[in-house]
């Protein structure tokens, strides 16, 4: 990943360009750096109606991605755009779920600061690079299949990154969405990984077809029980510390999957410190407006009293 412990980047800790990123990247669409998604959820979230449950649902056999055949990437990769999307589908797939459908990564590094054009329009620097996940075409399981990815994390240190969430007043960016979920290594912090806690069930995402994001907490996973992955290996070394969590994606009422077949969502990672959101300028400006009305309201009507005295006080008695 972008991070994790000290950041190795096959020479030295050394922040990468991000034509290095993007190549780095795109060399595997497991093991992106030390941080792997090893397998795709599905849940039956037809009956459930408790929001406290563990699971979102009964689970279906998970696909794991390792069993997935991918496309070469070289018909996708950009360099104008610094992009490239890995795309597969189970290569076993008896229930013919992903004959019309495939799971695509799309990795993307960034050459200066700005926000992509798509919601959640995460803030990202030239030290940054986004992870898109999308499930389209994919026939569920389910009348009400919930998703979701596992994600196995990488670090040198003998404790899990820790979770952190983030709210904020402003929405101008991720409309209706006031939180950001964070992961960081080590106390500086030397990574991170940021995503808001939303999916959308359309390719153009809009607060009609957003989705809630859930992770679960980290716990520690043993080594043996993941696939060896020699990506994760040459950036880290084999002596490392795993953890796992969950990410799962929809509820039992509103948009979801089902609807058209679709399911985006997307993370940035980084080296060093995360990108800090300020308060936009519309919302600037309307706390502007909104804490400036008073006070012109309270300067008028002082000098509409100071008037009124002044006036009162040169009146002249005929008497």
């Amino acid at each position: 990943m972008c991070g994790g412990g000290e950041p190795l980047w096959g020479w030295g800790p050394r922040v990468p360009s991000p034509l290095l990123l993007l190549s780095l990247l795109s060399t595997a669409p497991l093991g992106l750096l030390g941080e792997e998604t090893r397998q795709l959820l599905e849940f039956d979230n037809t009956n459930m109606f408790d929001a406290a449950a563990e699971t979102p649902g009964k689970p279906y056999p998970p696909y794991s991605l390792a069993e997935f055949s991918w496309n070469n990437i070289t018909g996708s990769l950009d360099p104008a755009t610094l992009s490239a999307t890995f795309q597969g589908r189970p290569v076993n797939d008896p229930t013919g779920a992903f004959a019309n459908g495939s799971l695509a990564f799309k990795v993307q590094a960034f050459s200066r600061s700005g926000r992509p054009a798509q919601p959640p329009r995460l803030l990202h620097t030239s030290d940054t690079c986004q992870l898109e996940v999308a499930l389209v075409g994919a026939s569920p399981r389910g009348n009400h299949s919930l998703f979701g990815l596992e994600v196995v994390t990488v670090g040198q240190s003998p404790d899990c990154p820790s979770m952190q969430e983030q709210h904020s007043i402003d929405d101008e960016y991720a409309p209706a969405v006031f939180q950001l979920d964070q992961l960081l290594w080590g106390s500086l912090p030397s990574g991170f990984v940021q995503w808001r806690p939303v999916a959308f069930s359309q390719k153009q995402g809009s607060r009609e077809s957003a989705l809630p994001c859930q992770a679960s907490p980290l716990h520690p996973i043993l080594a043996y029980s993941l696939p060896q992955s020699p990506i994760v290996q040459a950036f880290f070394g084999s002596q490392n510390n795993f953890c796992s969590f969950n990410l799962t994606f929809g509820a039992s009422t509103g948009p979801g999957y089902w609807d058209q077949h679709y399911l985006s969502w997307s993370m940035l990672l980084g080296v060093g410190s995360p990108p800090m959101d300020a308060l936009s300028p519309l919302i600037l400006g309307i706390m502007a407006v909104a804490l400036g009305a008073p006070g012109l309201m309270l300067l008028g009507g002082g000098l509409v009293l100071l008037l009124h005295h002044k006036q009162c006080s040169e009146y002249q008695s005929i008497n």
